[in-house]
């Protein structure tokens, strides 16, 4: 019987099998990420201020990098789902190829341009003069891992693409393991202070791409896919990347905006911003292992040209983000007094942080919405209308948060604004899942 035969209920368990085998470890390896930075930062933190306030200069100045690339995972598991989805992993596994080449192309630019221009990079960031100098050591050190880390999101959108999230989970694991066993006899067993957590992670990194290289070219090989580059598959990866590059920018752009208009509002209010977008990025990494799981499952759906059963994996998923986001926000509201002592003891920013907390709390499930069908959308290949959607929410967003000091509010008001930007989003992405214009099957858009 075929799934579009199958009986509502059988469909449904289906696709929740699918989703759970992949969100699951999504979850795990995207939790794992962070650790990263905080074991570098319990390490370092204990050399004192002036080497922690350098690591955090240069680790915010590496996140962005990093975070501005994402663009390799999330189109090369699209690409790399609709080849699976069509019977051919040896074009799966040659397009993720073309992938991993971009990344090493784009990391070695991105070397080749920090290293000399680390100490101005720094400055222009505001570092102190006794925390430029160790940020200056930690941001070039580090800089050498970044065509490493960029390996990782290209070979991590390769697995996702074949449906496989379970190795980029252990991978993970592994490298958190590592990173930290390494900092810790680097700096103070080698005596290397922060140079030694640097390298530390850069050698981490290292061996999480030497791992995920092992796996993506013995695959290569085993299905008879060419590892050579090729220029035509490495442009069409660039290209196909440019519209969630857009989309990433915008999106940085509305998290800056909030910052800059938190800090305008005074100590504690920028205090209790800092705490909720923690908790709010946390939050993020549970909904983005459904996207990620909503990705790989709809670019296969796509590329054997089941367009009903993308159709019907697109509800289902919508239908996990709301009871998941409801869940989240139910756990946020009731643990708000608990959950904000951990940080500080200040008074005025519990005061500043609990009606905003509130906020975040009921914006979950618009939060469960935007995030699967951004994953929805992505998997498509549909990136252009994500590029499109998020500037126009940056555009709708930023002269609301603007206004916020100069109307009053505070950080409830800033928050009030952040949730009317996952509302926009939701709309836009809401509106495009509906029309089926995302519906484009094949083994390529």
């Amino acid at each position: 019987m075929t799934p579009a035969l199958a009986p509502p209920g059988a469909t449904r368990r289906r696709h929740d099998r699918e989703i759970v085998a992949l969100a699951v470890p999504a979850f795990g390896a995207l939790v794992a990420e962070p650790l990263f930075v905080m074991a570098d930062s319990a390490i370092v933190g204990h050399l004192g201020t002036a080497q922690l306030a350098g690591l955090g200069v240069a680790s915010a100045l590496l996140t962005t990098a990093v975070s501005v690339f994402v663009f390799l995972a999330y189109a090369t598991t699209a690409a790399v789902a609709r080849r699976v989805g069509a019977g051919d992993l040896r074009a799966a596994i040659r397009q993720g190829m073309d992938g991993i080449w971009l990344a090493l192309l784009l990391g070695i630019a991105v070397i080749v341009v920090v290293l000399p221009t680390a100490p101005g990079i720094v400055d222009l960031f505001g570092a102190s003069q006794t925390a430029a100098p160790y940020a200056t050591t930690y941001l070039r050190i580090s800089a050498l891992g970044i065509p490493a880390m960029l390996i990782v999101l290209a070979a991590t959108g390769v697995l996702r693409g074949l449906q496989d999230t379970r190795t980029p989970l252990y991978v993970a694991i592994a490298g958190f393991i590592a990173n930290a066993a390494l900092n810790a006899g680097l700096v103070y067993g080698a005596g290397l202070g922060i140079a030694g957590s640097a390298w530390g992670t850069v050698i981490a990194q290292c061996g999480m791409a030497a791992v995920y290289l092992y796996v993506v070219v013995h695959g290569a090989l085993r299905h008879g896919a060419s590892l050579r580059p090729d220029a035509a598959g490495i442009r069409a990866c660039a290209q196909a990347g440019v519209p969630l590059l857009v989309r990433t920018l915008s999106l940085r752009a509305i998290l800056m905006i909030a910052t800059a208009v938190a800090a305008r509002l005074g100590d504690a209010d920028i205090a209790a911003h800092q705490i909720i977008l923690s908790l709010w990025s946390l939050l993020a990494f549970a909904l983005d292992a459904i996207a990620i799981a909503g990705q790989a499952i709809i670019g296969r759906y796509l590329g054997a040209d089941d367009a009903e059963g993308a159709r019907e994996a697109c509800r289902r998923m919508v239908q996990w983000g709301i009871a998941a986001g409801i869940g989240l926000g139910f756990l946020v509201l009731v643990s708000r007094p608990l959950f904000l002592p951990l940080f500080t003891g200040d008074t005025a920013v519990h005061h500043a942080a609990l009606p905003a907390l509130a906020l975040v709390a009921v914006a979950q499930p618009i939060c469960g919405v935007v995030f699967v069908l951004d994953g929805v959308l992505m998997g498509a290949g549909d990136g252009r209308y994500l590029a499109w959607a998020m500037v126009l929410t940056l555009a709708v967003f930023a002269p609301v948060a603007l206004l916020v000091p100069v109307i009053g509010g505070g950080l409830t008001a800033l928050w009030a604004a952040m949730t009317l930007m996952m509302t926009v989003r939701m709309l836009t992405l809401w509106l495009r899942a509906r029309s089926g214009r995302w519906i484009v099957t094949g083994a390529t858009r």
